[in-house]
């Protein structure tokens, strides 16, 4: 043989230069497992607006809707009940209690339509996560086979509509309501997984933590919104007032659903619109099987089971996810009952650490794509370096808090400076089932982010034992000291078991032709030299 071709590139190596292997599926399982990356040789486009910086600016604005529809009943729900007393057996008084600010008291908030006990309103608001979970899996895989655009946008589409449902369901009884909620959890419970096998797709390895960051982040930005808005929408006349919350976001859903089954596709070569050189350059990064558009094998279940990285990074969502839902749900109650903070204060200052954590993480995935592609850092060390980042120094912060005791700003600045970090998990697990398998990186976020999502029961449930109506600093305290410690041990499993390393079962086993057999029975007489040139 005179000549082999080496990569895409065009260039021949001559008889008279060293045998090389050109591997390709090789090169792709160590480039982005435990040596570094290295540029494609294709060149990306000089496009001042890239397509895969619309599939990510589109992705942004998707998971932003979502988590708005998400947590605004958290907000309006207040407006929606005729009883905001606390119950009466809930003891605030004991003398390890804090004591209530000075000046005048706020004036009562008005009165809404339903008489809802805590306990319904408790169910109401959780009911959300009963169809969130169940969805996980499916819509992951289901991206994997029939195409993330289709998926994610009917994911959101589902979530808009029954958005715009809620008012009448739950002037229809509380029974429908709950029902409502529970069919937009069903909904929403695929998006974030088929984004993942949307970025399997789309995005080159190099940039996938800052994408990953970007589009995440979007979650971030929904709850910064949500929160305040919901709250005004809630507090005027018109309509009402709370409706203008589900109308505003359930609306602005099916907008969205419109213009992204418009501008967006699958992958670069299914998109009619992307430059040449885009899609040459995005192809080159991922690699010919990785970039695949969709997904007809075997789901290789038994393989992801007898995975040890899989399950570190299940151990690590799990921990910081009750650390999430620790404060997500429970720190308005900390702040109202202990630390004495008002309405309007309240739903201002929970939103700070998601602000922090929205800006950091931009940051932190940044310097993570920086960092490995300089070679300072491997990807395994920079996932599990940025993963530490976002579990230990908010678990530290946790502490803080509860060391602080009643110290109101102190424990406020500890949070909100803390809580920044968490943004650095998008450099940590969040993108690791795209190292482990680009192939099935959907259906593994699903599994691992349904897991995870059931300590949106657990941790609630837990603290609720603990507290048992007595709102005591000493038993806060104990809360934060438990999701410090459950954060911190479920990152040393990521820490000791974690990796970036492609796993064999990305790649199933081609069918036998009778062109691989001839090779299987030929190949062995041949000369190494040869080999190596074939």
């Amino acid at each position: 043989m005179a000549a082999v071709r080496a990569g895409s590139s065009g260039d021949f190596l001559d008889d008279d230069e060293p045998a090389l292997v050109i591997n390709a599926s090789k090169s792709r399982e160590t480039s982005y497992g435990t040596s570094s990356l290295s540029q494609p040789p294709v060149v990306d486009s000089n496009d001042w607006i890239k397509a895969r910086f619309v599939v990510g600016f589109m992705g942004f604005l998707g998971l932003a809707l979502v988590y708005a529809m998400r947590v605004n009943l958290s907000v309006v729900i207040v407006a929606m009940v005729n009883n905001t007393k606390p119950p009466d057996d809930i003891n605030v008084t004991v003398p390890d209690a804090c004591p209530g600010p000075s000046g005048p008291a706020p004036p009562p908030p008005k009165q809404g339509e339903f008489d809802w006990d805590a306990r319904t309103q408790g169910i109401i608001l959780g009911s959300f996560f009963y169809g969130y979970v169940l969805t996980q899996v499916p819509g992951g895989r289901l991206a994997e086979q029939y195409g993330a655009k289709t998926i994610f946008g009917w994911g959101i589409f589902i979530t808009a509509i029954f958005t715009l449902l809620s008012p009448p369901a739950a002037r229809m009884g509380e029974g429908v309501f709950i029902f409502v909620r529970v069919l937009e959890g069903l909904g929403e419970g695929v998006t974030f997984p088929s984004m993942v096998a949307m970025l399997a797709r789309w995005i080159p390895p190099l940039e996938r933590n800052t994408f990953a960051a970007a589009v995440y982040s979007g979650s971030n930005f929904g709850t910064i919104i949500s929160m305040p808005l919901s709250g005004y929408l809630a507090s005027v006349e018109w309509m009402g007032g709370w409706p203008l919350a589900f109308y505003v976001f359930g609306g602005l859903g099916v907008i969205w659903c419109v213009v992204w089954w418009q501008i967006i596709f699958d992958s670069p070569s299914t998109h009619p619109r992307i430059s040449a050189q885009e899609r040459e350059y995005i192809l080159a990064s991922l690699g010919p099987e990785n970039s695949q558009d969709k997904d007809d094998s075997d789901f290789p279940w038994v393989d992801i089971f007898c995975c040890v990285p899989f399950w570190a990074i299940m151990v690590s969502q799990c921990g910081m996810a009750w650390a999430f839902y620790t404060q997500l749900t429970e720190m308005p109650t900390y702040m109202a009952h202990i630390l004495k903070y008002s309405l309007q204060a309240n739903a201002v200052l929970t939103s700070i650490p998601y602000l922090t954590s929205w800006i950091s993480s931009l940051l932190f995935c940044r310097l993570a794509d920086w960092l490995i592609e300089k070679e300072y850092l491997s990807p395994v060390a920079s996932m599990k370096i940025f993963n530490s980042l976002a579990s230990v120094v908010p678990s530290i912060g946790f502490i803080g808090a509860a060391l602080a005791g009643c110290d109101r700003q102190l424990v406020m600045v500890i949070i909100s400076l803390t809580g920044a970090f968490v943004g650095a998990q998008y450099a940590g697990n969040q993108m690791n089932h795209i190292a482990l398998s680009p192939r099935y990186a959907g259906t593994m976020y699903g599994m691992t982010n349904g897991v995870a999502n059931l300590c949106g029961f657990l941790a609630p449930y837990t603290i609720g034992s603990i507290i048992n109506n007595h709102e005591t600093v000493g038993r806060w305290q104990l809360v934060f000291f438990l999701a410090a410690a459950v954060n911190i041990i479920t990152n040393l499993v990521y820490i000791i078991f974690g990796s970036a390393k492609e796993q064999p079962f990305n790649h199933p086993n081609p069918k036998p032709s009778y062109l691989s057999e001839v090779d299987e029975q030929t190949e062995p007489l041949l000369g190494v030299s040869e080999v190596l040139h074939r």
